[in-house]
């Protein structure tokens, strides 16, 4: 039921709301209309509900649908678990199609299947459109969610959901809810989608014990059981080895939903004490116990048990320790009072290498017995030795009793042995160096340990005591320990940043020396330099972070000199930086008067000369007609006497040449004529 579903007939809806509540005569009592007594169901099967009963419990928590309350009207819950992940599709067929059901399905594992009700986090996806017919999930839906809407919408709102990806081993419920008011029921069935919510694995009988007389046993199942094929006469069961007959049967928890786990069977008569077998059988309805998936219990599987008879019950059973534990667990052939367990734990006392104190006991108590005691410690028990569990006389008079009334003995005793606690903690060694940076790891050998895993980076992975890692790249760098004696354990993590010598050699000076030029080289280096040490190619060197202007003779023809700049950081590591002066004899500029594009490498081209220190220069050449015949702003670029590939003929060709001068800032406007001699 839902309040506010359709946005269009606020007023038709409350009034429809109302009514609703009227009819269902309150909360939900049939089995399978709570979501604590939901159906379980399988994939392999189809689910026909004839009738739907009116009732409601509460509200939904629908995401995604703000501003609407949703009811679970009318509702059936049914419950699965996945056994392969993968995406879930199922339908809904109406017995009535001009009908509305709507539904929702939630991720319950590890929670009460009450929470759907308050915890919006067990939402998965839902259907609560108003249009009638088919409903369910589709790999081809669009959305997860579909909100409440009018029934006459133009385009209807769709019945389908995105199919949900479920996830193995999860357990969900699927809310079914009849909104149209009307007893009329459904077919619901799975399939189409990846995912399996059909369990794979064939029932057996898990364990069988008696009651204290022999007179009745408890058998513990490998999984969920319908209780529906469990017949009553007790027909499912023989015991072999004996002429006492199962005469009565019934599954815990039947009463009060649709599976079982356990079975009490009642006998003809009392067993004698010794070893018997339970043997499963097709009963008077002609199969054997059969699971949600209708696997039945293979006929012929059986269990041994022992009928003890009325003696004491061993104290001879502790499940094995931890390390360091704290508490320790004895178990028991046959179950315990709790009553008869001395609460301040004086019931037991351990000794061993190390003083050990007992401050409190107690069971897991089920209709007042328990199968086990649990024996709490002051201090978890850390040190290497065998310690003994002795039973005494407890402060209230008696040794523990089980359910047959029968004491143990004072002076029986349990051994259990532990080993020393292991420590992970991890000690390192750094060396950096200027390109790597190198850690020796350290972990001590104590207490027995055998085993050092450790994982660098999270991708590196090293399984010596002391390992050495190179980096050769910086920053955080992480390291994680789990050191191991065989029975304790423990893990360390640390996270070392490594300080990366970001030195870089750089400085700036000019590319071209003119003559009588004056050259100053500056230093632009990062890092924490120490020292600097220069060499200017001219035969002069410095240790000065900006040195002295350099000069450099003046020669026939272009010569390059190497400048190089070497810096020292802290941690005494080097980098060098090389450029290239170029010292040339001419930087006056000048066009030449005549050239000769011939190719034979003597005067082929026509450019300004030595224009290394112009900027924002513009060169251009024009034929006879004012027709531009070559246009540049790179002095370098020179003009070769053709236009489109073609040669041009001898004769006088105008230039125009502007640029600013390098030295005064001064723009510069030239224009001339040169001849072109072919």
């Amino acid at each position: 039921m839902r309040l506010m579903k359709y946005s269009l007939f606020f007023i038709f809806i409350i009034f429809k709301v109302n009514a609703a509540l009227a009819q269902s005569g309150g909360a939900c009592t049939t089995l399978g209309q709570k979501p604590s007594t939901a159906f379980p169901v399988c994939g392999i099967d189809t689910f026909l509900q004839t009738t739907v009963p009116y009732c409601v419990n509460k509200a939904l928590p629908t995401p995604g649908c703000a501003g609407q309350t949703y009811f679970d009207s009318n509702p059936y819950y049914y419950r699965f678990t996945c056994y392969s992940g993968g995406s879930l599709e199922f339908l809904i067929t109406p017995d009535n199609q001009q009908e509305d059901y709507d539904w929702q399905i939630f991720d319950i594992t590890g929670k009460n299947p009450d929470d759907i009700f308050t915890d919006a986090t067990c939402f998965l996806v839902a259907n609560w459109a108003g249009t009638y017919g088919n409903t369910g999930t589709s790999v081809t839906a669009l959305n997860s969610i579909e909100c409440g809407s009018d029934p006459f919408q133009i385009p209807a709102v769709p019945t389908f959901s995105k199919s949900p990806i479920l996830i193995e081993g999860h357990t969900y419920l699927l809310m079914i809810s009849h909104y149209s008011q009307t007893p009329n029921g459904y077919k619901l069935s799975f399939g189409g989608g990846t995912a399996s919510i059909t369990d794979p694995i064939t029932p057996q009988l898990n364990n069988a014990s008696t009651s204290c007389d022999g007179s009745q046993i408890t058998v513990k199942l490998s999984k969920k059981m319908k209780c529906s094929t469990l017949a009553a006469n007790g027909s499912d069961f023989s015991i072999m080895g004996s002429l006492v007959n199962v005469v009565a049967a019934a599954g815990i928890g039947c009463s009060n939903g649709f599976d079982m786990d356990s079975v009490v069977l009642n006998l003809s008569s009392p067993l004698a004490p010794g070893n018997y077998s339970l043997v499963v059988k097709n009963g008077g309805d002609d199969n054997t116990l059969l699971d949600n998936c209708n696997q039945p219990i293979p006929v012929g599987n059986a269990i041994p048990f022992i009928v003890f008879g009325r003696q004491p019950t061993p104290f001879d059973s502790i499940v094995p320790v931890s390390c360091a534990p704290k508490v320790l667990q004895l178990s028991f052939r046959k179950n315990i009072n709790c009553n008869s367990i001395s609460p301040d734990g004086s019931d037991f006392q351990v000794t061993g290498p190390y003083p050990v104190t007992v401050t409190s006991a107690s069971g897991s108590c089920t209709n007042g017995v328990s199968s086990s005691i649990f024996i709490n410690l002051t201090a978890p028990v850390v040190h290497d030795g065998t310690y003994t569990i002795t039973l005494v006389t407890g402060n209230d008079g008696n040794t523990i009793i089980d359910e047959c009334g029968e004491p143990t003995p004072a002076g029986a005793t349990i051994n259990f042995a532990v080993k020393d606690t292991v420590s992970s903690a991890i000690t390192y060694h750094l060396n950096e160096g200027c390109r790597y940076d190198t850690i020796q790891y350290f972990n001590p050998l104590a207490n027995g340990k055998t085993q050092w895993n450790w994982l660098f980076d999270n991708i590196t992975p090293r399984d010596l005591q002391n390992p050495t890692i190179i980096y050769s790249t910086f920053g955080d760098k992480t390291a994680q320990l789990i050191v191991s004696n065989g029975f304790c354990s423990d893990t360390s993590n640390i996270k070392i940043y490594l300080n990366h010598d970001s030195l870089r050699a750089a400085f700036t000076g000019p590319t071209v020396y003119c003559p009588n030029d004056i050259a100053f080289f500056r230093d632009t280096s990062i890092g924490t330099i120490l020292a600097w040490n220069w060499e200017f190619g001219n035969g002069f060197t410095s240790t000065l972070q900006n040195p002295l202007p350099q000069y450099y003779p003046g020669a026939d023809r272009d010569r390059l000199f190497p400048v190089r700049l070497i810096v020292v950081s802290d941690k005494f590591c080097t980098d060098t930086a090389l450029k290239y002066i170029k010292v040339v004899n001419n930087c006056y500029i000048a066009v030449p008067s005549a050239f000769t594009p011939n190719k034979d490498g003597r005067n082929d081209y026509l450019y300004p000369l030595n224009a290394y220190k112009a900027t924002n220069l513009m060169f251009k050449v024009y034929n006879k007609y004012g027709q531009q015949l070559f246009a540049t702003s790179d002095w370098t670029r020179k003009w070769d006497g053709t236009i489109g590939g073609v040669d041009q003929p001898t004769g006088v060709y105008v230039w125009f040449l502007q640029y600013t001068d390098g030295n005064t800032g001064q723009p510069v406007f030239q224009k001339g004529t040169t001849v072109l001699i072919r």
